[in-house]
């Protein structure tokens, strides 16, 4: 048991990792080697931002600040998506220094630690995903500590810049990612500020600076983490699956609708280096056709292409399936589904649940149970067609 000096020590820690996350009572090293577990103290943040929600009690609405919600949760996503994921975590097309710091600013906003951290979790992820080192893994650690709970873990919370060299040259980038929290609390400032000087220049407006606060920051904020975090947990959940990846992240339509386009993920995950996720016209991919109006202004540019070859793996493998379900009688066919369905739902239903039981699996099963029903939903895709241009 820890004695009372190192405790205090280590929750000074904690706190001062607030201000400066590059701070450590610990070398990194040692801190990534922990195991998992909730430090209570990282909770602080998120139950302040849930708990910032409630002051609609007091600040009220109005139709102002629920749209001024709605656009800085898309403007936002976009920027989680386009930004801290497309650019950062896979080069998937070019700006400028400049560029590229301005895109850091706006993804800052989004109160989801600094570009570097973001990206070097995210790589980390395609390297391990769905294995004992994923940390977010649904089928290894149970859907609401890929959800939400990994992130209150100590060994995940310094940034290992050895992984994300490409970007640790850049001191200004270093620089946000250490203080990732000064443009949330400026941005916070700001909306309170905004708010505060349009209800008393437009009173029509029925505003205020804590209701624009409560909207602006807190509510908007806070779905917009939720939607973002359903790309670690439902995503490898629910949704189809086109490629036969090594993990089990599958394509899902809703998903795609609510954060953006991240949703066509098996895609992604099948070939993650292309500016756009959906693949397809059918897949309706926004952050894709966002960042290609941007690329006609000049500030990005090399917008990476799906290959010709992955579209050719897509076609055969939907050749294949058609081929496989009129092959056999209807009846096999019925026992056949059965025996795929009944394991994938008992699966899913473990994986929802945090209990020591699923945390404790560690992927001995793993994305193999729900990797058999692939044939269930590729056939269930439209025909690929002719890939198309990025042009």
């Amino acid at each position: 048991m820890p004695s009372p000096k190192k405790s205090a020590r280590s929750l000074l820690g904690s706190l001062v990792q607030w201000i400066d996350t590059d701070y450590s009572v610990e070398p990194p090293e040692v801190v990534r080697a922990l195991p998992d577990g909730v430090n209570w103290v990282r909770c602080i943040p998120f139950v302040i931002l849930h708990a910032g929600c409630l002051g609609v009690i007091w600040a009220g609405w109005s139709w102002f600040a629920v749209w001024v919600a709605i656009a800085l949760y898309f403007i936002r996503m976009f920027a989680v998506t386009g930004i801290y994921h497309r650019y950062f975590s896979h080069k998937t097309y070019s700006t400028s220094r400049f560029g590229q710091f301005l895109l850091a600013l706006l993804g800052a906003t989004c109160v989801q630690r600094g570009a570097l951290w973001w990206a070097y979790h995210h790589r980390h992820h395609h390297q391990h995903s769905d294995e004992p080192e994923d940390a977010h893994s649904p089928h290894v650690h149970g859907f609401w500590w890929s959800h939400i709970g990994w992130i209150t873990s100590r060994r995940n919370f310094p940034t290992d810049y050895s992984k994300i060299r490409d970007l640790a040259k850049y001191p200004e980038l270093v620089f946000l990612n250490r203080f990732d929290i000064l443009v949330p609390v400026l941005f916070a400032i700001a909306l309170f500020a905004g708010g505060n000087y349009l209800g008393h220049a437009f009173p029509a407006l029925h505003t205020s600076g804590a209701q624009l606060l409560t909207w602006g920051f807190f509510i908007s904020t806070t779905a917009l983490f939720h939607g973002t975090s359903c790309i670690n947990s439902l995503a490898h959940l629910m949704g189809g699956r086109r490629f036969e990846t090594s993990d089990d992240s599958r394509n899902s339509f809703i998903l795609s609708l609510i954060t953006l386009g991240e949703g066509w993920h098996n895609n992604h995950h099948r070939y993650m280096s292309a500016t756009r996720q959906g693949f397809y016209w059918w897949e309706i991919d926004i952050t894709y056709y966002l960042l290609k109006g941007l690329s006609l202004t000049g500030f990005i540019w090399n917008l990476k292409a799906v290959p010709e070859s992955i579209y050719q793996e897509a076609a055969q493998r939907h050749h294949q399936d058609t081929i496989a379900r009129f092959s056999m009688s209807s009846v096999q066919h019925e026992i056949d589904t059965l025996r795929r369905v009944v394991p994938t739902a008992a699966a899913i239903a473990l994986a929802t649940v945090n209990s020591a039981e699923v945390v404790a699996q560690k992927k001995a099963d793993g994305p193999a149970i729900h990797r058999n029903v692939a044939g269930l939903v590729v056939g269930d895709q439209p025909p690929a067609s002719a890939p198309k241009s990025e042009a």
